[in-house]
């Protein structure tokens, strides 16, 4: 420890100055075993006597050259054989100089006497380096700093590790581990090959603080997974990057293609614009709540393509708010539209009046809503106040102030809901169908407010998506979690429900429960599949189970539905446009949509959980029920309305 220590505290200058010395130590040494092998010992310490000059000469000649060639700055660990070619040359110099100033001052010796002189003490310099590296490996190693390391890996890649690691003052190689059956027990590079199986067992024997991957050739999910298991044993865990990425051909960060979310539709993304409802959004005050999420922010592009006078951005979010607004505000400035953002909650009625009323709010588009269904799931009385009383107070201060339309954004969860999630929308649309009825007709100084809502299924992209989850999983080398493996999901991207939603808005009479087309259920196995496949990798199954990425089934979660359904009636009507339908769906009265919300609101002051969700059982239907959903065999439509 004491060494380690000296050696630690020495300066550049001072190392180079105790190479220097070493070479003049060597100097005498190798002249003295020159004559000792040209004649006999008495003889040699004569001849050296009376060589003193001479030697005198070269010592200073040593230095001078020594620090001309750079041998006395060159680091013990960094001395290779470029270096020992160095001191090969520093060493003929030497001889050289021996051989010329015992020519010109005596006494003369053999010209065999000066090259066994220049050998000497090229041996003697490269043997006493090779000792010192040896004494300061062995300080560094006994001390507490060393690294004590495991290669993963005994392959090509892991002996040439084990020898670059071997000159390393600070990291120690201590054994293999590999997969390979047939090399347990083996001895390699001097170190023992054990198995995986046995890796505690090591650890702990050999004290390891660190495993090296060596196996660049194996893919990345492989590599990531057995990382995981070394991490479980408290272990660093460090990867050797193979020859393609070291010279830049392959990215050492992420191996996974961006993709399109439209590649796991399973069919034609509808490309369709909205020119012909631009005039209901165009000039006018346009309010949208959950504008920071993923369908409010998209709902906020397009209206700006349809030029608004003004579009408030509602959102309860910071962060969220803080990056829409930047995302817009150039755009809009170029429009010259006017961007107002607004931080607040739904729920806040006093907040929401003199929104609606300091900006002349004109179309609403509420899409604020806690969506994510284990969280809501666990948290029941935040998911139903601010789904379902907030929907409530915003559509309430809407028609009192006038507002031209008010548009819901539901979910195909509120149909016969297993979730408090789909519950709570489910409430949200009974809330807005009931003030559909008494908003419209038209009263005397009221143009009367159009309510409608919108219902469709997952959105691909979007902060709920099951897509991004998996595209994370698949980074980390899996495995995908799928709940079971009969579960189906209807899907669009978000900017075509955008789209559709604003048609459907533009159409809106009042009252009506838009369903949008969303083709068949995809599977969610068959999707976890194609996002495996489009990363290049194999799904690791019992057909083949040597893939890359496995597909873990982890049951169906609390309030989970195998099947969604986008109906309460399983009818649709035709609107006269291919992708937007009508459903017609009984609603609650007047009086027992305000004996739900107040017995909602009792249940959120008494901070009773059970009574909130009795509330939901009692007023939507098929909530709690155990009902088995049919295989999705298509859209029944019927005339369309006019």
């Amino acid at each position: 420890m004491h060494l380690l220590n000296f050696i630690k505290a020495l300066s550049r200058a001072q190392k180079r100055n105790i190479m220097l010395a070493v070479d003049l130590i060597l100097v005498p040494v190798a002249m003295v075993f020159a004559f000792s092998l040209q004649v006999s010992p008495m003889m040699a310490q004569q001849v050296a006597l009376q060589n003193m000059p001479v030697l005198a000469a070269l010592l200073v000649i040593s230095v001078l050259v020594s620090i001309w060639l750079g041998v006395c700055a060159i680091q013990l660990s960094a001395y290779d054989a470029t270096s020992i070619g160095t001191t090969a040359i520093f060493a003929g110099l030497l001889g050289a100089a021996s051989f010329g100033l015992s020519s010109l001052f005596g006494p003369a010796l053999p010209f065999g006497t000066h090259v066994v002189f220049a050998l000497s003490f090229l041996v003697l310099s490269v043997v006493v380096r090779a000792l010192m590296l040896k004494v300061v490996q062995a300080a560094y190693r006994r001390s507490k700093d060393a690294i004590r390391v495991l290669i993963y890996g005994a392959g090509a890649t892991g002996t040439q590790l084990v020898s670059a690691l071997r000159n390393h003052k600070s990291i120690m190689p201590v054994a293999f581990l590999d997969d390979n059956a047939a090399m347990h027990g083996m001895t390699l590079s001097h170190l023992p090959v054990h198995s995986p199986v046995r890796l505690h067992q090591i650890v702990e024997k050999m004290r390891i603080d660190r495993v090296l991957l060596a196996m660049p050739s194996l893919s990345q999910p492989r590599q990531m997974q057995i990382a995981h298991r070394l991490q479980e044993q408290g272990l660093e865990v460090q990867a050797l990057p193979s020859f393609a990425q070291l010279i830049g051909e392959d990215t050492l960060i992420d191996q996974l293609t961006s993709l399109e979310p439209n590649v796991f539709l399973n069919r034609d993304e509808m490309s369709e614009t909205f020119d012909d409802s631009r005039s209901n959004y165009t000039e006018r005050n346009v309010l949208v709540t959950g504008a920071g999420g993923s369908i409010g922010s998209e709902l906020c592009r397009q209206i700006l393509e349809c030029r608004p006078a003004k579009l408030v951005l509602f959102e309860l979010s910071e962060l969220a708010l803080f990056r829409i607004d930047m995302e817009l505000a150039q755009i809009a400035e170029k429009a010259q539209i006017t961007i107002v953002p607004v931080l607040g909650s739904v729920t806040d009625a006093r907040q929401v009046r003199k929104l609606l009323q300091d900006h002349d709010i004109q179309v609403v588009l509420h899409a604020a809503a806690y969506k994510h269904v284990p969280l809501v799931e666990a948290n029941p009385l935040s998911g139903l106040a601010n789904n379902v009383l907030g929907t409530q107070t915003i559509a309430q201060e809407a028609v009192a102030a006038g507002v031209e339309r008010f548009m819901l954004i539901s979910s195909d969860k509120a149909v016969r809901p297993t979730n408090v999630m789909g519950a709570s929308k489910r409430l949200a649309e009974l809330v807005v169908q009931d003030l559909a009825t008494r908003a419209n007709p038209p009263s005397a100084g009221n143009a009367g407010t159009v309510l409608s809502m919108v219902r469709f299924g997952n959105v691909l992209g979007s902060s709920g998506s099951v897509v991004p989850l998996f595209q994370d999983q698949l980074r980390r080398g899996g495995p995908l979690t799928v709940t079971h493996p009969n579960v189906a999901r209807f899907f669009m991207t978000v900017q075509e429900a955008v789209t559709l939603v604003l048609r459907a808005g533009a159409m809106a009479q009042g009252g009506e429960v838009f369903v949008l087309d969303m083709g068949k259920p995809v599977p969610i196995e068959r999707l976890a599949r194609q996002i495996i496949e489009s990363g290049g990798y194999t799904v690791r199954d019992k057909a083949n189970p040597d893939g890359d990425i496995e597909i873990a089934f982890t049951g169906l979660r609390p309030g989970e539905k195998m099947m969604e359904e986008l109906t309460l009636s399983g009818n649709l009507l035709g609107t006269g446009h291919c992708k937007i339908f009508y459903s017609d769906e009984a609603q609650l009265s007047e009086i027992e949509v305000a004996t739900a919300t107040r017995a909602l609101r009792e249940a959120m002051v008494n901070g009773d959980e059970d009574a909130a969700r009795d509330v939901a059982r009692r007023w939507v239907e098929g909530y709690g029920s155990t009902r088995t959903i049919p295989p999705f065999s298509g859209y029944t439509t019927i005339t369309p309305v006019t």
